[in-house]
């Protein structure tokens, strides 16, 4: 892959990392459509610099910004208890406004970039997805993809500023995100024009994480499938 670190300046004048992942045909010229990748609360860990290749493979230029810096940066953490307890800990002291002016800035950045052709989308998981969900209220970002956005429910009174495509996935069977969640973000972009959710049954919260006992291969292949077509209509 033909990836690297890169350097991003915050809106209040720090600096923060972020990884990125650009096409396979970028040394030879090649640019794509932008995605801001956003972590779950494992920080820019193997798996998600794995989903910015796998995205890069597709043609697009990928920025995976480390939004913990404030609190630590590099955070990199495993899937275990212990690691998942330090994960959680880091959301629950997370400023979410900080963080998306932190993501208004990396769109910023790379469409910056001479790799990316201008249209950008965010693409989250867990927490990543209420963030990709608030960017799309809040970052002009060109569309949004929310994995099991944890959260969202508790934020529907930004649907409004909403104006972009913006595609829900949600686990049936979410141990973190209760059915009643999802009926209430189903109800709110019920009619709205460019705005999909897609349930899939009997699968767990991070069903589309390899590294976790809850990844299910059909359904997160359906996702991907999904998350694909979404983009090449509206960002590409």
């Amino acid at each position: 892959m033909n990836s690297r670190w890169i350097d991003i300046k915050a809106q209040d004048g720090g600096r923060f990392k972020g990884y990125l992942s650009l096409p396979h045909q970028a040394k030879k010229g090649g640019k794509g459509p932008g995605i801001v990748l956003i972590q779950e609360v494992f920080g820019v860990n193997s798996h998600i610099q794995g989903v910015a290749d796998q995205y890069a493979s597709d043609g697009y230029t990928v920025l995976a910004p480390d939004i913990f810096w404030r609190m630590q940066p590099m955070v990199d953490l495993g899937y275990g208890p212990e690691d998942l307890q330090k994960g959680i800990g880091y959301m629950q002291k997370f400023d979410f406004v900080a963080g998306v002016k932190d993501l208004a800035a990396s769109v910023a950045a790379l469409r910056g970039l001479p790799e990316c052709t201008g249209k950008v989308a965010s693409l989250g998981y867990c927490m990543g997805g209420m963030l990709s969900y608030l960017c799309a209220a809040n970052a002009g970002v060109d569309a949004a993809v929310c994995y099991y956005g944890g959260g969202i429910h508790t934020k529907l009174e930004e649907a409004g500023k909403i104006k972009c495509p913006v595609l829900f996935h949600f686990a049936g069977n979410d141990g973190y995100i209760p059915v009643s969640a999802v009926e209430a973000v189903k109800q709110t972009f019920a009619g709205r024009e460019g705005a999909r959710i897609d349930v899939y049954p009997g699968v767990d919260h991070g069903f589309n994480c390899w590294d976790r006992p809850a990844y299910n291969q059909q359904s997160s292949a359906l996702a991907r499938g999904r998350s694909l077509s979404f983009l090449a209509t509206t960002i590409s």
